[in-house]
């Protein structure tokens, strides 16, 4: 029992946490979670794609649904509650104190500039969540310290057939091809490359 509580006590924090720094949006949490499986082994870099993966296809937010998965992971249905609780805990606070001083001061250059700030922040982690979610879609060893990748052969093939489909995810925008079927096809296309 102890180790439960003291679990749901981990899971509130490190979300909190993630909650609290990750700006700009579902993704912008992918680097928290990575470093959650690192310190505590909650999740492997496998498992970090698949959340995504699973968290995209699934209604809701992806940074909630995210939390939901590696909450029950870790502790079951109590988990999932409290790490979900401590994921969004921060921005409602956040949008309290906000909503309050936003009407008064929203014309402040200082409060424009903050607003402006945040930008680059939220295009960085959810760059870094991108990058780390390819690495680990087409099985690349990364070693950031020295900048060394190392990937099969088969990697380039992989390559070639994700910007293929990326192309026709982006070029749906002008289509009338209804969204589910990326999914579909994204799902089948992950089934058939990992035989």
């Amino acid at each position: 029992m102890l180790i439960l509580l003291k679990n749901l006590g981990l899971l509130f924090f490190e979300f909190f946490k993630a909650g609290l720094f990750a700006v700009g949006g579902g993704l912008a949490t992918v680097p928290f979670i990575r470093e959650m499986g690192a310190v505590y082994g909650w999740v492997t870099e496998a498992e970090v794609a698949n959340i995504i993966a699973i968290a995209e296809s699934t209604p809701g937010p992806i940074g909630v649904n995210a939390a939901t998965y590696v909450g029950y992971n870790v502790a079951g249905i109590p988990g999932s509650i409290m790490a979900t609780i401590g994921l969004i805990t921060p921005s409602v606070i956040i949008i309290i104190l906000i909503a309050k001083a936003i009407h008064k001061y929203y014309t402040s250059h200082l409060v424009q500039s903050l607003f402006l700030s945040l930008r680059p922040a939220a295009i960085g982690l959810i760059t870094a969540a991108g990058f780390s979610l390819l690495l680990v879609a087409l099985n690349i060893k990364a070693d950031f310290r020295t900048f060394q990748f190392s990937a099969e052969l088969s990697t380039l093939l992989r390559l070639g057939l994700y910007a293929v489909f990326a192309f026709f995810a982006f070029w749906k925008k002008t289509s009338k091809i209804h969204p589910l079927f990326f999914i579909l096809a994204g799902g089948t296309l992950g089934g058939l490359l990992s035989l």
